[in-house]
């Protein structure tokens, strides 16, 4: 079969791999029907963590082709999406509501491809109510991964009614974000981008105000708009020392943050965060607590998450997806398989 490979930073090659096999009674084995590029693939890919022959993907939706002998929640036949975290949905973390963080969990790999195996699939997948209409798929895409961490982060930094978001990061997860944050009810969301075409995108899924300004300017315009206080909930969605500082200076004093950003070299200076008084919760989403209920809300056309979308080609040309979302020319790109 065919799948997407980084040799090493900045080299992505589709190359002939062995088809994926069950190896364990707990697996599932499914044929992709759509894969994707994730902004955190980036973080390779520009050299900031190391890479060598490594399979990628980890946002997948498909049909399972085959299961193992344990294996008693999806059959074959099932279109499934899965969250990026495995999980046995079985461990006392688990069952607290934090599958991202599985006793014996860990992180998916290899769904920019035809085939992936899936390990852990009672606790990973969930089917959907039936085969989807194709129109559905690049939506449920976004389940497994961006649309969920999004989703995640707004809740983290209690989003709801009569509430003011802002959102810090205009990538694929700040814009789900903002759609979650809408969903949610909040009054007011603040997308914090200096970028045309997400700015747009930020207002269809719900965004009330746009900021521009970055930094501590940026925080100060989340004030300007909220009378001097700050947002009640702020949402970090891209993991750098300034977008953290932004997404804390925003809040206003015994508010929220909700930091969903892969975190890269981001300290806290703990005098800071006292005499601050916010809350701070986040880390990896746990994808798999939301996916039903995601699921519901897509197949009923309620959200349509898969505009995140902006550059479809074919598997074969990932390597120039992977281009155009390091020099920004794409928020997310799709694979057709």
């Amino acid at each position: 079969m065919r799948a997407v490979v980084m040799e090493s930073a900045g080299d992505v090659r589709v190359e002939d791999v062995d088809r994926p096999r069950i190896q364990r009674p707990t697996d599932a084995a499914i044929r992709l029907s759509a894969a994707c590029i994730c902004g955190s693939d980036l973080w390779g890919y520009r050299g900031a963590q190391p890479v060598d022959h490594q399979m990628m993907g980890h946002e997948y939706v498909g049909v399972v082709t085959e299961v193992g002998s344990a294996v008693r929640t999806v059959a074959v036949g099932d279109f499934v999406v899965g969250s990026f975290c495995l999980s046995d949905g079985t461990c006392e973390i688990c069952e607290e509501g934090y599958p991202s963080r599985c006793a014996n969990g860990g992180f998916m790999s290899g769904a920019q491809a035809e085939y992936a195996r899936v390990p852990l699939a009672d606790g990973t997948l969930v089917k959907t109510p039936g085969m989807p209409d194709a129109s559905l798929i690049p939506s449920l895409l976004t389940a497994s991964d961006v649309l969920g961490t999004g989703w995640f982060g707004a809740v983290a930094a209690h989003a709801g009614p009569g509430k003011t978001v802002a959102v810090v990061g205009d990538g694929a997860v700040g814009l789900m974000a903002v759609l979650a944050a809408k969903q949610l009810g909040a009054s007011r969301i603040i997308a914090m981008s200096r970028h045309p075409d997400r700015q747009k995108l930020a207002r269809e899924f719900g965004a009330t105000d746009i900021v521009e300004e970055r930094g501590d300017a940026g925080a100060a315009a989340v004030k300007e708009l909220t009378n001097g206080y700050g947002a009640h909930a702020v949402v970090e969605a891209v993991g750098l020392q300034e977008s953290m500082m932004q997404a804390i200076h925003a809040a206003r004093s015994g508010g929220y943050v909700g930091f969903v950003g892969v975190s890269h070299g981001v300290s806290l200076a703990g005098g800071e965060l006292f005499g601050k008084e916010v809350h701070l919760f986040g880390g990896p989403a746990p994808v798999r607590r939301f996916l039903p209920d995601l699921i519901q809300r897509i197949w009923r056309r309620e959200i349509d998450p898969g505009k995140v979308f902006d550059l479809t080609l074919p598997l074969g040309r990932a390597a120039e997806g992977y281009r155009a979302m390091d020099e920004r020319r794409a928020i997310k790109v799709l694979l057709q398989l």
